[in-house]
């Protein structure tokens, strides 16, 4: 494990070349209609979380594969502060491509395909963690991999922090080494996947529908109750901290680490300028929340750097590009 006097940050994850259809409105099944524009990005959420962790002021290296048509994803990187010691170029393989229909309101859909990033080694090495202090995790990447990184965080007594997005399986959450987490990050929809799948019952709750729709005080009272009831489950882990985003509703934490059983709530950074794009806002929240972790910072004062953030990132376009500097968000916050 690194000196705590330095903390460093390893995200293994995928990067992807984006590449961004404007459209009117997301297509609708068995709709065609034309883009207005398309734009190539870097992107994947690995990467990202890795640019925002280094925009965040934290020291930060990406593990993770890409194809040679990618080699400029990789100077793009460099140029934002993240480490590619141990970012791979391999010969046979293109690099992860996500296809991502943007609409005129702000929202997106994404479509993946995988390239690069699941390229594992066989056999599959065992993960030297020793340089770092803190690893952060998503499921853009074989699982195999993602389980292999965690399990020697936990050896090496590392933070992990995991944003399960795309969400796991069912079968694949009841499975998961909860024991071996110190931070999970998910949205209201994603906590209650998970309380789906811890579920077994057969008089399954109907999936919470139009939760976005809800005013605030009804979403966090169902959210607040969803994870008081995670850490009830037998499948989970009750020292696990939690964060549940909740869109321009801000988010609800959980901190049992520090003694606390509170869910509390903080509300979303105020827009100063017109909702652009949503598409970075969720990896620019992970990535700036572990610079927060590794700087040591109070847990609210983290919390509401990373609020902010997000309210800049969702200002502009794209994804990397989108998140701002720590000097960007810190003039805001004063």
């Amino acid at each position: 494990m690194a000196s705590s006097s330095q903390p460093k940050c390893l995200v293994r994850g995928s990067i992807n070349i984006d590449e961004f259809f404007a459209l009117p409105h997301i297509v609708r099944p068995g709709e065609t209609i034309s883009s207005t524009s398309l734009t190539k990005r870097a992107g994947g959420k690995g990467a990202n979380q890795a640019y925002a962790v280094a925009r965040g002021g934290g020291a930060v290296d990406l593990d993770g594969c890409i194809g040679k048509d990618g080699e400029w994803v990789r100077g793009f990187l460099k140029e934002g502060g993240v480490s590619d010691g141990k970012l791979i170029t391999l010969d046979d393989e293109l690099t992860g491509r996500a296809i991502i229909q943007s609409a005129s309101d702000g929202e997106n859909s994404i479509v993946l395909h995988a390239g690069a990033n699941y390229h594992l080694p066989s056999p599959l090495p065992s993960p030297n963690l020793q340089a770092y202090t803190h690893v952060l995790l998503q499921n853009e990447i074989p699982l195999q991999s993602t389980l292999s990184y965690l399990k020697a965080s936990k050896q090496e007594g590392l933070i992990s922090v995991f944003n399960p997005s795309p969400m796991l399986s069912p079968a694949q959450l009841r499975e998961f080494p909860w024991d071996c987490l110190s931070w999970l990050i998910v949205n209201e929809g994603e906590l209650f996947d998970l309380l789906d799948a811890f579920d077994e019952s057969q008089t399954k709750k109907k999936k919470q529908q139009n939760l976005e729709e809800l005013e605030l005080e009804e979403l966090k009272k169902r959210s607040t109750e969803g994870i008081l009831n995670l850490h009830r489950n037998s499948y989970f882990s009750k020292d696990i901290n939690i964060i549940c985003t909740l869109g321009s509703k801000g988010i609800l934490y959980s901190n049992p680490t520090s003694g606390s059983d509170d869910v509390g709530h903080l509300p979303a950074g105020k827009l100063v300028n017109p909702l652009k794009d949503t598409t970075g806002a969720g990896d620019c929240f992970a990535g700036y929340f572990v610079a927060g972790l590794m700087r040591g910072e109070g847990l609210e004062q983290v919390l509401k750097t990373c609020l902010t953030a997000c309210a800049i990132c969702v200002e502009n376009q794209g994804a990397m590009e989108s998140v701002p500097s720590r000097e960007t968000v810190l003039s805001r916050l004063s």
